[in-house]
């Protein structure tokens, strides 16, 4: 099932850009005989837990303009997929460009408990290596902010060393913490009473992305401004929850519209399905009427609160669409012959009551499937969509390559240039994911298998499987393990 490997030669990043995006050979050998082209910046966009549903695809759950125009000027990736279906160890596995190796690699502080082993070769201590300068705002690894301790607003750092820069914008919010699960105009959530939704009737800036878009343009200024290469990662918080956005994004929808998922039942037998801890813990749902009286609310039973959080995460996609919009006009301004390369990716994706899951911690393709947008100057057939499957490991080799660096040789991924310069090019690498209890998962065009050990080693049970054919069957109603056990054994063969 895997695309046999091309040989391939190192050569300065200038002369692969020419060839890649169409220019001659021979213009890319007179230009070596002049003064060598300065590699290109990079802008890295994250957003977190941002489902793949854009108006770009098809998708119109909620209204994202801004990152449609984008799409139609990059390659927009259809079936990307990451590795876990949480935050930090999805951001780990971007930033060590590894697949999951142990189970500390499963967790929220996967970065933190194990960035002595490969921070110097993550993808910013490698851009750093070679010269970049490397600044991150915002939520790119676990903690926003990049520090660990109290209140997430003091050291030590979760990645020490390799950015320049790394920091929150000043802000109503106290403190990274408080940002990160921010309600309007600087309050913080209390966990297990805040509401899981918010709908403040006040401008952009009463809720923290807007701010973080706001330091990240005054930063395009002053690395525009200097020689040296960049590599500047931006990281959003929504559509994460709370889904929490000014009323203005919350009026944008018809909650009518919205529509519900196609399955909505928890899966019979083995499955991954979990009971939303997040969602349920975090968040308080008991809501007080007029009259004083406390109704405790679960979209599980409650189809009107369902439709009600539907709304907010559209809400809350809006919102943050519109932040991505302003970043990339700043950009558009300083860079206006878009010579920089651009890539838009979120860390998973998010259950809206699928399976009976209000989140992610799962192995279905809601959870692990989620935007990926690259653009590059002189992209030929900008605009046009990718539907080979592809992993977050495969982002790290592809700017390396773009950017005319040497790759580490442990990455897992690969470069993803020739979808670049042929959105049909043949690929048939299969993606795989993993989550905790060593349950693990491999998507290949046809097939989803999710794999769970067997529990009881002293009696040898058996591992359990479920198999969706994502052709016939692509909201995954259907386990037909019990049908297809010679697939299963092919599948199994693939797993790292």
């Amino acid at each position: 099932m895997h695309e046999k490997p091309c040989v391939s030669v190192w050569l300065p990043g200038w002369f692969l850009l020419g060839v890649l995006l169409g220019g001659s050979v021979a213009a890319a050998e007179k230009e070596s005989h002049d003064e060598p082209a300065r590699r290109p910046n990079v802008l890295f966009i994250a957003i977190d837990d941002l489902r793949n549903d854009l108006g770009c695809l098809g998708i119109t759950h909620a209204k994202t303009p801004s990152l449609d125009a984008f799409a139609a000027t990059a390659r927009v990736f259809s079936h990307h997929y990451v590795h876990v279906p949480t935050c930090g160890a999805s951001r780990c596995a971007l930033l060590r460009g590894q697949y999951p190796k142990h189970a500390v690699h499963l967790s929220n502080n996967a970065i933190k408990q194990t960035q002595k082993d490969w921070i110097r070769r993550s993808l910013p201590g490698w851009f750093q290596q070679n010269d970049y300068r490397t600044l991150s705002i915002g939520k790119i690894s676990h903690y926003p902010g990049n520090l660990t301790g109290k209140d997430w607003n003091e050291g030590p750092q979760e990645m020490p060393g390799v950015w320049e820069r790394s920091w929150i914008p000043n802000s109503p919010w106290p403190h990274s913490q408080a940002m990160m699960h921010g309600y309007g105009n600087g309050l913080a959530r209390r966990p297990g009473k805040s509401h899981p939704f918010e709908a403040f009737d006040g401008p952009d800036e009463a809720y923290p992305d807007a701010w973080v878009a706001g330091d990240a343009i005054q930063t395009l200024d002053e690395l525009q401004s200097g020689e040296q290469p960049w590599f500047f990662a931006v990281g959003f918080f929504k559509p994460h929850l709370p889904f929490a956005a000014p009323k203005r994004w919350w009026d944008l929808h018809d909650a009518d519209n919205l529509a519900a998922p196609a399955v909505t039942t928890k899966p019979e037998g083995i499955s991954g399905w979990h009971n939303s801890g997040e969602f349920r813990g975090n968040y308080g749902h008991d809501y007080e009427d007029v009259n004083g009286q406390i109704t405790h609310r679960d979209p599980a039973s409650d189809a009107e609160y369902a439709k009600t959080l539907r709304h907010g995460y559209a809400a809350a996609v809006s919102y943050v669409d519109a932040q991505v919009g302003r970043l990339l006009s700043k950009l558009d301004q300083v860079d206006p012959h878009r010579k920089t390369i651009v890539v838009i990716w979120s860390d998973h994706g998010f259950l809206l009551g699928e399976h009976a899951i209000w989140g992610k911690h799962c192995l279905y393709e809601n959870a692990v499937r989620s935007p990926l947008m690259i653009r590059l100057p002189g992209l030929q057939k900008a605009g046009e969509i990718s539907e080979s499957i592809v992993q977050t490991v495969d982002v790290f080799p592809t700017l390396t390559d773009l950017c005319g660096l040497p790759k580490p040789a442990e990455l897992d991924g690969q470069s993803l240039r020739p979808l670049l310069t042929d959105p049909q090019h043949p690929w048939e690498r299969p993606a795989f994911a993993f989550w905790t209890g060593n349950r693990r998962s491999i998507r290949t065009e046809r097939w989803r298998l999710i794999v769970h050990p067997g529990r009881d080693t002293k009696a040898q049970t058996a591992d359990a499987f479920e198999l969706f054919d994502m052709q016939s069957d692509p909201n995954e109603s259907t386990n037909v393990a019990i049908q297809h056990p010679e697939i299963i054994s092919e599948l199994i063969a693939e797993l790292p």
